[in-house]
């Protein structure tokens, strides 16, 4: 029975992100992870599948799992955070909201410097005890 209600939320919750794409009030990208979220726990076939797709592998996998980010890919990422926060710094003329741009992007450099730099490394000694 979960696995029917998960199926059906995730088919629900993808509707409505792609709807959200048409009409800007609905939020597409909460829609879709709550898709991907239902629809992986509703099945262990749907969950083998995804996690060897091509998109998984490159984007979550890489990012998230292994915490493998390039310098040059960081500065492409906090370049375009940048720019999408100076669009709202430079055209409201609001005080509070400036300061809370300007922490929400030190944020974002904060949070990357700590995440990329602290990698979860396996000594050899280790990994040999492990069963992987």
């Amino acid at each position: 029975m979960k696995r029917i209600i998960f199926f059906i939320l995730g088919c629900i919750t993808f509707i409505l992100g792609t709807i959200g794409i048409i009409i800007p009030l609905l939020p597409t990208v909460p829609f879709y992870l709550a898709a991907s979220f239902f629809w992986v726990n509703s099945s262990k076939k749907v969950h083998a599948y995804f996690i060897k797709t091509k998109w998984y592998n490159q984007y979550v996998k890489e990012y998230i799992v292994e915490k493998k980010m390039s310098k040059t890919q960081q500065y492409k990422i906090l370049i375009t955070v940048f720019c999408l926060l100076a669009i709202p710094f430079v055209m409201v003329p609001n005080t509070i909201m400036r300061i809370a741009l300007i922490l929400v992007f030190v944020g974002h450099v904060i949070f990357f410097r700590l995440y990329f730099s602290n990698k979860r490394k396996i000594s050899a000694s280790k990994a040999e005890g492990m069963d992987i």
